[in-house]
């Protein structure tokens, strides 16, 4: 097999796998550095001997198996008393192969490995942002500039902040398991927020050539539907996962052939996934019937006013707006403000829009999210003032790290330059 051929086998290994290998890891281990540590070192040793012996039937399994071994020797190495032994004996159960069905603590209630992590890192006595940045890092290996650009903030404050969750997560003895039953409401916010970032991630990745993390949209699903079926009564689960199928059901037409991106009034509805957006839908009004309405619902609702809508020109701005105008009572972002700020501008025109824009720039909370100065420069294109437009977008690219959307800031650019 060639060397190309070993690397694309072992990157598609990672983005499928890493997960679940960690997870597995730091279930057995209970301990986090070394879990990622004998995570990184498989997949390094995969490069050598998948080259040799071909990749395994099984990626997942061996990766899996080689991790646990080369943790199994540390442990042993590193033996110095009663509880690392106990560790080691644990990781070197029976001596075998790893089992991927082995269920370990099934009681719980929480099945899936990756599902049991995610409730582990949102311990209440973590921050919130800690406990999904742990996840996000653990369960999808994404990078710390990568989480940090999720959370608008510097890479080194990122990086403090994992490194005081670890050191909490030691400290203060909290065990990687999964919470009784009784315990799994108090936990609900910060996994759903893990699984909605996760999905964010994928669906406009923050940094890199492509657009798309197809894996991490795949991975957030699977997840709110593991959720959505432990979980059944809670509105918000299933206002996730509606919310999730709604914009995924898109996700094909976001970017053209060429890897362009392609704006939502520009993007072929007919190409749309119906099934995934009837099956949303009906999610979310059986979400609304419950009564307790929430973020998720709010935007599932609101995305729900974009996939109904029979053409661009059919939407509804005006209760999308209101929407917003709700959803901010819920989540009172700056995001969310941006956000309003483009449906007041379609629904009422662009200079009601502007003058939002005009607070938020004021307030500074967006200063160096490229959105902001991309969102004024396409209100001032609609009004027709493009020399004001050109400023606003070369702010814009100056911030942006995607490629696909600084191609297509660009191409805006060029046609405001030449209006």
């Amino acid at each position: 097999m060639g060397v190309n051929d070993v690397e694309e086998a072992v990157a598609a290994a990672f983005r499928e796998e890493w997960g679940q290998v960690v997870a597995t890891l730091i279930r057995v281990t209970g301990d986090w550095d070394l879990a990622e540590e004998c995570a990184q070192d498989a997949f390094a040793q995969a490069l050598d001997r998948w080259r040799r012996d071909g990749v395994p039937r099984r990626p997942g399994a061996w990766l899996t198996t080689t991790a646990r071994n080369r943790a199994l020797d540390v442990l042993r190495r590193e033996a110095v008393g009663a509880a690392k032994l106990r560790e080691a004996a644990v990781l070197a159960r029976d001596g075998g192969p790893y089992d991927p069905d082995y269920d370990e603590g099934a009681d719980s209630g929480v099945t899936d490995d990756r599902l049991r992590l995610i409730f582990t890192c949102c311990h209440p006595a973590l921050p919130m942002e800690a406990r999904v940045a742990l996840t996000l890092r653990t369960l999808a290996g994404l990078t710390t500039p990568e989480i940090a650009r999720a959370f608008l903030v510097p890479e080194a404050t990122m990086a403090q902040r994992l490194v005081r969750a670890k050191r909490k997560i030691r400290n203060a003895g909290i065990p990687y398991r999964v919470p009784p039953a009784h315990l799994l409401p108090e936990r609900t916010t910060g996994v759903l927020g893990v699984v909605y970032l996760l999905f964010n991630e994928g669906y406009a990745a923050t940094s890199g050539a492509d657009l798309l993390r197809t894996n991490l949209c795949a991975e957030a699903i699977r997840l709110a539907r593991v959720l959505a079926r432990l979980m059944p009564d809670e509105p918000e689960t299933l206002g996730l996962l509606a919310l999730l199928l709604l914009h995924d059901a898109r996700r094909g037409t976001r970017v053209d052939a060429a890897g362009e991106l392609v704006t939502l009034e520009d993007q072929d509805r007919t190409a749309w996934d119906r099934a995934a957006i009837d099956e949303g839908a009906a999610l979310l009004e059986t979400a609304l019937r419950r009564g307790r309405p929430g973020p998720y619902q709010i935007q599932a609702a609101i995305s729900a006013c974009h996939t109904t809508a029979a053409t661009a020109e059919d939407t509804d701005w005006a209760d999308i707006a209101a929407l917003y105008g709700e959803l901010r009572r819920f989540v009172p972002s700056a995001v969310v403000e941006l956000n309003r700020a483009v449906a007041v501008g379609m629904a009422e025109g662009p200079d009601a829009g502007l003058a939002l824009l005009a607070e938020l720039e004021k307030a500074g909370d967006l200063t160096g999210y490229h959105l902001l100065p991309a969102t004024r420069a396409d209100l001032l294109r609609r009004m027709g003032r493009p020399a004001e437009a050109v400023e606003a977008y070369a702010r814009a690219l100056e911030l942006v790290e995607n490629d696909a959307e600084r191609r297509f800031l660009e191409k805006r650019l060029a046609e405001c330059r030449s209006a």
